[in-house]
């Protein structure tokens, strides 16, 4: 499971022209499912990310948490994150999970996300959306449960 955070000063997600996801102060996350990935995988990512210390504290260090800021996230489902573009010119999306398991993972991420207090707001899975963000830094990186201890 792999995820792109930005942290950002507000985010929204529009589908048809409707915004159906808006925060503030927090994270837009961008999800994508692999094949293989498991239950396991959520928990993973969702302790790393919640936890993760790249908010400024009062000495401008990048040293509190989502939680300790209590800010908010902003959660989108991203096949295409499990793309492979190592031949050719066409992605490949043949690692990217099952639409019904991928979004039954989705599911599962927001739900573990809210779990810790954290307000979630999301796109649609599945949808064409429009995503806007108002990036804070900027600070983005990229988090694969496969790599976390």
């Amino acid at each position: 499971m792999i995820a792109v955070i930005q942290r950002v000063k507000s985010s929204s997600v529009k589908v048809d022209e409707k915004i159906v996801g808006q925060i503030g102060q927090g994270l837009n996350i961008l999800l994508g499912v692999k094949k293989g990935d498991t239950k396991e995988d959520i928990q993973r990512l969702v302790n790393k990310i919640v936890n993760l210390r790249i908010f400024q504290d009062e000495n401008d260090k990048m040293n509190l948490s989502l939680l300790d800021v209590g800010g908010e996230a902003l959660i989108i489902s991203q096949f295409t994150l499990a793309g492979n573009i190592k031949k050719g010119r066409r992605p490949s999306f043949d690692s990217s999970e099952e639409p019904r398991i991928a979004n039954e993972y989705y599911e599962e991420f927001k739900t573990f996300v809210a779990s810790h207090g954290v307000h979630v707001q999301s796109g649609i899975f599945g949808a064409n959306m429009e995503v806007s963000i108002q990036n804070d830094g900027p600070v983005t990186f990229i988090v694969d449960s496969k790599e976390l201890n």
